[in-house]
């Protein structure tokens, strides 16, 4: 019986060896030593200045709707035909200045493409939103003692204060984007800076981290610690705000779709702060020179035929890959780095004898139990610990086969 079993544990070392090693790891090494973060400045608008501001957004506004009209008859996006057409029309009509003007131009085409890209078909934009474009050092600047920003409008240039507590503006600025939300007015600043990139020969620590809907984010570090993101609440409050908007959908009237706009946005607010809470956590409670390795979920939403269909819109709608982008940005800010590998049997391989088998796991309960070894804990665990076992292997090529190479005796 020894030598049947020590030759089976070896096979399924073997096993997991050949599909660790067969996964289509996707790295995500960034080579380029800058990042660019998006400041959310608030701006303290004295009270003389505000409709000057508010004149410059309906201006650019209409301009943007005049170009939008045009491009939809033609249906051209060629910059220099339609500043060869509509350049001297938008400065003389709208009397907007020559940056401005072409940022007209740009903002409209940007959006055209966004619409192909995504639509694959024609759709005329309309440009409702109090915003402006601003090109750094031609329609703002920051001059002086940086306390203030100087900001081009119909009417001139305007010093505007803001409030800087929390925000870091060291790096190089972009075009920002001026917006005026419930009568408060932000400047939305693209700070790129230059990073100490974390390199493969630099990491000291790894950490598997799986996402889920029962728990967030579940993950294994190095020491083997494990932490849970519990995500009950979550659940529950998403749940609420489907059954809200199922109410309001058969209601049909115009308050009712308005109000289903404003829920839609508020849940995808509060949804994006949970998440910042998840990877602000993640990348604190981890040192410098953290791995973590979490799972490629490129199609998710295209497996719903595997899904029950009263638990299709939870799966195919949780915000995973928003949780992942945070994760990655944070991640490079604390010279640590994010990698992504194949989730295939994750929750199904046993992290200490490497043995693979769909009832492993127990899905209602949660629970995983090798029917080899014998190793018992949750499922998302269990995960967690297989991603961390992946990220010591991309490191040590050989380190999860020594492991899970039986000793003789």
């Amino acid at each position: 019986m020894a030598p049947r079993q020590s030759s089976g544990m070896s096979q399924e070392a073997h096993t997991f060896r050949e599909r660790v090693f067969a996964f289509a790891f996707v790295f995500w090494y960034n080579i380029l030593m800058e990042q660019t973060l998006t400041a959310k400045l608030k701006l303290d608008v004295p009270a003389c200045d505000r409709q000057i501001l508010l004149d410059t957004m309906d201006v650019y506004r209409a301009a943007c709707n005049c170009v939008s009209e045009y491009i939809f008859k033609t249906r051209i996006l060629s910059r220099v035909h339609i500043h060869d057409v509509l350049y001297h029309e938008i400065r003389s009509r709208f009397g907007l200045r020559s940056q401005m003007a072409e940022s007209v131009i740009l903002t409209v085409i940007a959006r055209y493409r966004t619409i192909l890209t995504n639509q694959k078909r024609w759709i005329r934009p309309s440009f409702k939103k109090p915003q402006v474009d601003l090109v750094w050092n031609r329609d703002y600047s920051l001059p002086g003692d940086r306390s203030l920003f100087s900001v081009n409008t119909v009417r001139g240039r305007i010093r505007v204060p803001f409030f800087a507590k929390g925000v870091c503006l060291d790096g190089r600025f972009g075009t920002a984007r001026l917006v005026c939300r419930h009568g408060k007015f932000f400047l939305h600043v693209p700070v790129t800076k230059d990073i100490d990139v974390l390199r493969m020969d630099d990491v000291t620590n790894v950490v598997g981290v799986d996402r889920g809907i029962r728990f967030l984010a579940a993950s294994y570090d190095s020491g083997g610690k494990t932490t849970f993101f519990d995500g009950a609440a979550v659940k529950q409050r998403r749940a609420h705000y489907k059954d809200l908007r199922r109410q309001l959908q058969q209601v049909g009237t115009p308050s009712s779709r308005r109000r289903l706009k404003a829920i839609g946005q508020r849940e995808n607010r509060w949804m994006r702060d949970v998440n910042h809470q998840v990877s602000k956590a993640l990348t604190e409670q981890n040192p410098e020179g953290t791995m973590f390795v979490i799972e490629d979920l490129k199609g998710v939403r295209a497996a719903t035929e595997r899904v029950r269909t009263r638990a299709r819109y939870v799966s195919v709608s949780w915000a995973y890959y928003d949780l992942e982008q945070k994760l990655t940005y944070k991640a490079l800010k604390n010279r640590q780095l994010v990698v992504k590998a194949d989730p295939a049997y994750t929750s199904q391989s046993c992290p200490k004898c490497g043995h693979t088998e769909r009832t492993n796991r127990d899905k209602r309960r949660h629970l995983f139990c090798c029917r080899c070894c014998g190793y018992s804990s949750n499922d998302d665990r269990i995960a967690a610990m297989n991603l961390h076992r992946m990220g010591i292997d991309m490191l040590v090529p050989d380190a999860v086969a020594e492991e899970y190479t039986p000793q003789q005796g």
